[in-house]
């Protein structure tokens, strides 16, 4: 059997993202990001990001063809993001590979966002041996997986009990008075600061944290001490070192996302680890990430930042994989679901 072609449309944010892929092959990747329109609210607006996703498709659809010198007869299957994400934002993804389905008479496979963000390593790496561990980081996602099949088989183990990661940042960001998405530059910043100039608690990691915990994140009390520490400077009157306070949160984030990402793979037995999501573009997560792991022999998966954030090619990818595994398409009366687990990788 060749290799599957497969179309991707990601909507379920501010991203609006086609993608082509060849089996892991990638032929296309044309993201059109309405991040901009978001700014001065310090957030994703839904309503502003569905109007985005509205007027990008069809342009981001075109390109993604040109790109790939494909016609839509030619393609085996359509992917696209059915959850989790922004309930507006997800619905124009799915009306718009809908209306290719049935237009191109092609199979319509309705995929798990998070499980395209484990997907897209593929594209980087090629097929991924497992079982496997992964984390997701992602703006409102943080969580340690255990992959034993990229097209069926994935168990989330733990997760953030309260902001994920990337909320912290953003959180962060807008402290110090810095722009909205808070992620590359609070990385940028931290670069310029000493990392041990303040030393932020690191959530559940207390041995009674562990007992119950083990595997899960809480990023709600470093935002908050990091608040308050800027709070207090401010009060009495002190200068406010943007650098060290960045590098300082920045570093007791990673320090808790790599710590429980190693001890995934010692407790079970795991000799590979790869990365996803928005935030595993951030330099010191990737830095610390690799440093661990390879003290720990395990080979850790890093794609290349560029494919870490929202795109329709992970998407097209994960489509790729449920092709091969012989995936049953869906209905062309699935809809939205903006809370879907993890572990439903194909709706």
């Amino acid at each position: 059997m060749s290799e599957p072609l497969i179309l991707g449309i990601e909507s379920s944010c501010d991203e609006t993202g086609v993608g082509i892929v060849r089996g892991n092959e990638l032929l296309a990747n044309e993201v059109a990001s309405s991040v901009e329109q978001h700014v001065r609210f310090g957030g994703v607006v839904p309503e502003v990001a569905s109007r985005a996703h509205l007027e990008a498709m069809v342009p981001a659809l075109e390109r993604a063809l040109a790109t790939a010198d494909v016609d839509l007869s030619e393609l085996d299957g359509i992917a696209v993001t059915a959850g989790p994400g922004l309930m507006g934002a997800l619905v124009v993804g799915l009306a718009s590979a809908k209306a290719l389905a049935a237009y191109t008479n092609k199979p319509l496979y309705g995929l798990n966002h998070l499980a395209g963000h484990v997907a897209v390593d593929l594209l980087d790496h090629g097929s991924l041996p497992t079982p496997a561990g992964a984390l997701l980081v992602s703006g409102g996602h943080t969580e340690l997986l255990v992959v034993n099949d990229i097209a069926t088989d994935i168990v989330q183990v733990g997760g953030t009990i309260d902001d994920a990661a990337g909320e912290a940042y953003d959180k962060v960001a807008r402290v110090l008075g810095l722009p909205y998405p808070g992620g590359p530059v609070i990385d940028k910043a931290a670069q310029l600061g000493d990392p041990k100039a303040i030393r932020f608690p690191r959530g559940l990691t207390t041995r009674k944290d562990l007992e119950k915990h083990r595997f899960d994140y809480s990023f709600s009390g470093l935002k908050t001490a990091v608040s308050r520490w800027v709070e207090t400077r401010e009060r009495d009157g002190l200068d406010v070192p943007l650098n060290d306070v960045a590098a300082s949160f920045q570093e007791a984030a990673c320090d808790v996302l790599t710590a429980k990402a190693v001890d995934l793979c010692e407790h079970h037995g795991l000799t590979h680890f790869l990365i996803g999501g928005g935030v595993a573009a951030n330099s010191r997560l990737r830095g610390l990430l690799e440093e661990r792991m390879a003290a720990a022999g395990v080979e850790l998966r890093r794609p290349r930042p560029g494919l870490c954030t929202d795109n329709g090619a992970m998407i097209a990818v994960l489509g790729s994989e449920v092709v091969k595994k012989g995936g049953k398409p869906s209905s062309m009366d699935i809809g939205a679901n903006s809370g879907l687990p993890i572990s439903t990788i194909l709706v």
